[in-house]
């Protein structure tokens, strides 16, 4: 069977937008997960008549296996580890703290290109709705949430696309609310529930900080819902 849910990150937006419609949200802020996010965020801030920021999180990787999660660093400097870190941290590895302070220098990086055109949204006493284009450990939203607590919001609520259910469990107690689009039995990677997974670049997140403007009052199109807060996929055959 197909494992292909989503066109591109926009269609998933919207997706999302219409399953966020209709809650009772207080100045509603989306925070996109660069980059992979700002697709994914753009369609739901204008669903919901929302402000649109980023917030800048990136993954701590393994030594000579970058696919694999250590954690994830945000720009604050505040560091989140996961299980796969206790061999690195136990055994005094100072690998784990040179990755985190190549993370720093990137975070500074993108920091001061997307801030040039987008200064740092205030989160206090808001509805903060933190998006992505899927969750595959978790670590950068995890980082992600602990960065937008510690700012004070209203509430926070986690809404992506697909996420495996036992990462979901890790967020839900860290947020107010999670709405996930699929949760599938068999998950290998975000990218395989997408049609079009093109990578992200850095010009496309500074163009749609620059051109969305604050409090985008454009309307969405008319698409089409799913009917449930959790679409899970069947069992393969």
């Amino acid at each position: 069977m197909s494992f292909v849910h989503f066109q591109d990150r926009e269609q998933a937006g919207w997706r999302l937008g219409e399953r966020l419609k209709g809650l009772p949200l207080s100045s509603p802020l989306v925070l996109a997960i660069p980059r992979g996010g700002i697709d994914v965020g753009l369609p739901i801030a204008r669903t919901l008549n929302a402000d649109l920021d980023v917030v800048l999180v990136r993954k701590l990787r393994a030594p000579f296996q970058p696919e694999l999660a250590l954690g994830a660093v945000s720009e604050s400097g505040e560091v989140y580890l996961n299980q796969h870190a206790a061999a690195f941290t136990e055994a005094g590895d100072s690998s784990l703290e040179r990755e985190r302070q190549f993370q720093l220098i990137e975070l500074e990086r993108r920091r001061r290109l997307f801030r040039a055109v987008r200064p740092q949204a205030s989160l206090s006493g808001r509805s903060v709705i933190i998006t992505d284009d899927g969750i595959a450990t978790g670590s950068t939203m995890i980082a992600a949430l602990h960065f937008a607590r510690s700012r004070h919001p209203a509430e926070l609520i986690v809404a992506v696309p697909v996420a495996p259910e036992d990462r979901l469990d890790d967020i839900r107690g860290l947020c107010d609310r999670v709405v996930c689009l699929i949760v599938p039995d068999d998950f290998w990677a975000v990218g395989q529930f997408y049609r079009h997974f093109a990578e992200v670049s850095d010009e496309h997140v500074v163009a749609v900080l620059r051109t969305c403007g604050s409090r985008d009052r454009r309307h969405a199109p008319e698409r089409s819902s799913a009917s449930t807060e959790s679409l899970r996929e069947p069992k393969r055959s």
